[in-house]
C-alpha cells in the first residue's frame, strides 16, 4: 500500500520560490507515476505536475510551465516540486500524488497535503 508524506509547505513572498517533498513508502517508485496537485479553498483540485518513468513524459499545468519542476529521486523515495516565481494567490493545500507505471489513467493517491501560502 503506497503511502504519501508532503512536507516544506510554508509562507512565502510573491516572487519567492519553495522546494515541496514527498517521501513514498510501502512502494518501489520506480514503478510508479508521480505528481502534485493543489486546491484552493473553494475550488476544484487540480493537477500541477505529473512524471511517468515507465514512459518518461512528465506535464505541467500551463499556469505553472517554466515556473515548477518536478524531479524525483528513486533511490531515496522521494519526490520533490520546485517551485519558483510564486504568485499572489488563495492558500492551496499542496498534495502529493501516486500511481503504479502512468499518469493517471485509473486514477491515483494522495498524501493529506502540506499548506503553501503565498503573502500578498
Amino acid at each position: 500500500q503506497v503511502q504519501l508524506v508532503e512536507s516544506g509547505g510554508g509562507l512565502v513572498q510573491p516572487g519567492g520560490s519553495l522546494t515541496l517533498s514527498c517521501a513514498v513508502s510501502g512502494v518501489t517508485l520506480d514503478d510508479y507515476a508521480i505528481g502534485w496537485f493543489r486546491q484552493a479553498p473553494g475550488k476544484e483540485r487540480e493537477e500541477v505536475s505529473c512524471h511517468s518513468h515507465s514512459d518518461k513524459s512528465t506535464h505541467y499545468a500551463n499556469s505553472v510551465k517554466g515556473r515548477f519542476t518536478i524531479t524525483r529521486d528513486n533511490a531515496k523515495n522521494t519526490v520533490y516540486l520546485q517551485m519558483n516565481n510564486l504568485k499572489p494567490e488563495a492558500p492551496a493545500l499542496c498534495f502529493c500524488a501516486a500511481a503504479q507505471l502512468y499518469c493517471w489513467p485509473s486514477g491515483h493517491v494522495l498524501g493529506l497535503g502540506t499548506q503553501v501560502p503565498v503573502s500578498s
